[in-house]
């Protein structure tokens, strides 16, 4: 057994002539044309874009191959791998740009994918799970019409608004500014647990006609157990918000010397409401800093965030 090994790999080392004159004529331009798309082609990307890029260099560089073995090197053998790679690659082209095709979204969602999902690099094939869940609808608010009552609207769905401006209040009290593409109830959806339920404490009035996008509560639930990847990229975008909201909160509160009190510091829930000056906002910026303060570190500390939810910190 061993001696046929060794028989079997002397054959194909030394079976073959060695190459003593090397052929001194290059090659035509087709053959070096034919390299230099296949080095392209391997510079491709990832997702759809990337695929259609290194297929459809890697078909030029294929076909002028095949071009060469036909014309040049009349070698049928050669000829017939590269029309084969050819082909191959020309249906891997119809078949990425049919998916990129059907991986389709109306403007609203397409702006949302822009603004929110795609510098992320969220592939296209993800964020049409997720616009799944909601089944594509945009609901709408008239102005002066509530999202939201507090202690009355139960806490039901996540949403995020694509166009207006929704205020929030609290017990009448004027808190801070919704703006497009920010969550609607981020704080709400992370002071519940999944087997939890419960009830706005702010009222969220639209200040003008607005549109936002929602997401029933079991129904992304759902869509977190069976993808985990997308469950952390809400959680990533989630606590982005709340720390926003937190931020944008932050410059209203002030101590009796009029120096700024940090929302982000763990003392601030233990800070007994007379001591703060604005007494009218620090029972709600008491409450919200509680709920926002477990996700702000964890945006915090992740080391896995692809949005800069820190540089934006003061």
């Amino acid at each position: 057994m061993g001696s046929g090994n060794n028989t079997l790999w002397d054959t194909m080392l030394n079976g073959h002539p060695v190459c003593n004159d090397w052929k001194r004529d290059v090659e035509g331009a087709v053959y070096h044309l034919a390299n230099i798309f296949l080095i392209l082609g391997f510079m491709g990307g990832s997702g759809f874009y990337g695929l259609l890029y290194l297929f459809f260099f890697l078909a030029l560089g294929f076909l002028c191959s095949s071009i060469w073995a036909w014309l040049d090197a009349c070698a049928a053998d050669i000829f017939s791998w590269n029309f084969t790679l050819l082909v191959i690659s020309v249906v891997q082209i119809v078949h990425v740009a049919y998916q990129l095709r059907s991986v389709s979204f109306e403007q609203d969602f397409q702006e949302l994918y822009a603004r929110l999902f795609q510098q992320l690099g969220i592939p296209l094939t993800v964020y049409r799970k997720i616009v799944a869940c909601c089944d594509g609808e945009v609901s709408t608010l008239e102005k002066d019409h509530c999202y939201a009552m507090e202690g009355k609207t139960p806490i039901e769905k996540l949403s995020i608004l694509l166009s207006g401006r929704i205020r929030v209040t609290v017990n009448g009290e004027f808190l801070h500014h919704i703006y497009p593409y920010q969550f609607l109830d981020s704080p709400e959806w992370d002071s519940l647990r999944p087997s939890e339920e419960g009830i706005f404490q702010v009222t969220l009035r639209a200040d003008t006609p607005c549109r936002y996008v929602g997401w029933r509560r079991k129904k992304l639930y759902l869509l977190f157990a069976k993808h985990r990847y997308i469950s952390k990229l809400f959680s990533v975008l989630i606590g982005n918000d709340i720390a926003e909201k937190l931020i944008s909160l932050n410059d209203k509160v002030f101590e009796r010397d009029g120096v700024r009190y940090d929302l982000r510091l763990p003392s601030f829930c233990h800070t007994r409401l007379p001591d703060l000056e604005h007494t009218e906002l620090a029972g709600a910026l008491d409450l919200l800093a509680f709920r926002c303060q477990s996700e702000f570190r964890k945006c915090h500390q992740s080391s896995h965030t692809d949005i800069s939810c820190l540089r934006r910190m003061p």
